[in-house]
């Protein structure tokens, strides 16, 4: 492995990181399947290989067995089968991301062999958390649309809780066993899986989302950074309790506004003169984060300055905005809103693919009447009825009266539309 690799590996999209590492290490790290548990914002669990493929939850057992920085080789549980993996953490971020190989031989490595693919993850890792910190909009836009380790945990969660079920029920029709031990072995059953259920939501939300009040704590020794050296006094606004501090933002929101502030700040001190005091606040209202920056300056920044640091492009693929209120002789505020969520799309009225006909078919329909009254009511035969009603089934994809009465309902075709 040598510097080009490592090239080629970082430059590949975001989806092909984890297939570049596979091969580049495929020669030195003989592997069936590789897995990443990292704080990317993009997907923080990614798995290649044969399946079925470990989870969430089996990546983040393996941390007690890692030293600080370093790698760990050994067997593992592994979507139910202990195997021998190798795995590599790098303390570029925190929790330290995880590189974990999944072997077909127990056969060790040595340390010439571990050492360069231990540096390849950590630049790797580097890479990818300069992206988070910086907000680069193409990351951003993936982030937000795919939310891939989300579903991945939802996922997990639902075969858990599906597994969960079966098993309990499987006790409680087993006619062998008395009652007194079908119930004890239910509450153990029931019981295990709620405790690996909120371990596997509390390591989602570890891994997707971050306080706000620790985020801003970071923006803050960031800023600090920039200000040294400067003579600019840096006044903050930390959140406390009602400003959300103990919320949860998403990654890319935090590392967002982050990267905004940071863009502002240097824009008011690189494109004004005089600027004395420096502003900072931000607090969670809603659904929405709120920042503001201010500064004492002649007041003269202009929306064309924080477009050059592409405030605006950073912004747009999370559905936020910022505005600029200078005041001459007063200084500057700007105000960065970033929704915490992706808005919701409106759901469509499924009964717009009706004809007017069926919907009077469908409004008696949904007050319990049968055909024969429907008939009378609206002066058609029975049979054109029955035809109406199969095909507003077929339509509305139900495949029952009482379907097709509860979406009638819900959007208002009960009176004749």
């Amino acid at each position: 492995m040598d510097l080009l690799t490592a090239v080629e590996v970082i430059q590949a999209p975001l989806g092909e990181t984890l297939p570049r590492l596979s091969e580049a290490l495929a020669a030195t790290i003989p592997h069936r399947a590789v897995a990443e548990l990292s704080n990317c914002s993009f997907a923080p669990f990614k798995f290649r290989g044969e399946s079925p493929g470990p989870t969430t939850a089996d990546l983040d057992a393996l941390r007690p067995f890692v030293p600080a920085r370093g790698n760990w080789q050994g067997r593992a549980v592994m979507a139910g089968v202990e195997v021998p993996v190798v795995v590599l953490a790098s303390e570029v971020t925190a929790p330290s991301a995880l590189l974990v190989f999944l072997r077909t031989d127990d056969t060790a490595l040595p340390d010439e062999v571990l050492a360069p693919a231990q540096a390849l993850w950590d630049l790797v890792t580097a890479h990818m958390e300069g992206l988070r910190n910086e907000a680069v909009p193409a990351t951003l836009a993936v982030s937000r649309a795919a939310a891939a380790a989300r579903a991945t945990t939802i996922a997990d969660l639902g075969d858990a809780y599906g597994t969960a079920l079966t098993s309990l029920l499987g006790v409680l029709r087993d006619r062998t066993v008395d009652d007194t031990t079908a119930r004890s072995r239910a509450v153990d059953l029931a019981v295990t899986a709620l405790v690996d259920l909120r371990s596997r939501a509390e390591l989602e939300r570890a891994l997707t989302e971050e306080r706000a009040g620790g985020a801003f704590d970071r923006l803050a020794e960031s800023v600090r950074r920039v200000l040294r050296g400067r003579g600019v006094r840096l006044d903050l606004g930390t959140p406390g309790a009602e400003e959300g501090a103990d919320r949860g933002l998403p990654t890319e929101v935090a590392s967002t506004a982050s990267a905004v502030v940071r863009s502002t700040v240097h824009a008011m001190l690189d494109d004004q003169r005089g600027v004395r005091r420096v502003h900072i606040a931000w607090k969670v209202a809603g659904t929405v984060l709120k920042a503001t920056v201010r500064d004492d300056g002649p007041g003269t920044l202009s929306c064309g300055s924080l477009d050059v640091r592409r405030v605006a492009e950073r912004l747009g693929p999370l559905g936020g905005g910022a505005e600029v209120d200078a005041v001459p002789g007063w200084g500057t505020t700007v105000t960065i809103e970033i929704p915490l969520g992706p808005a919701e799309t409106p759901r469509e009225d499924p009964l717009t693919v009706l004809g007017a006909r069926e919907l009077e078919v469908l409004g008696q329909l949904a007050r319990g009447r049968r055909n024969r009254e429907i008939a009378g009511e609206l002066h058609i035969s029975e049979s054109t009825v029955k035809f109406h009603v199969a095909k507003i089934l077929e339509k509305l994809g139900v495949t029952s009266r009482g379907e097709a009465a509860a979406l009638a309902h819900e959007w208002g075709a009960t009176a004749v539309r």
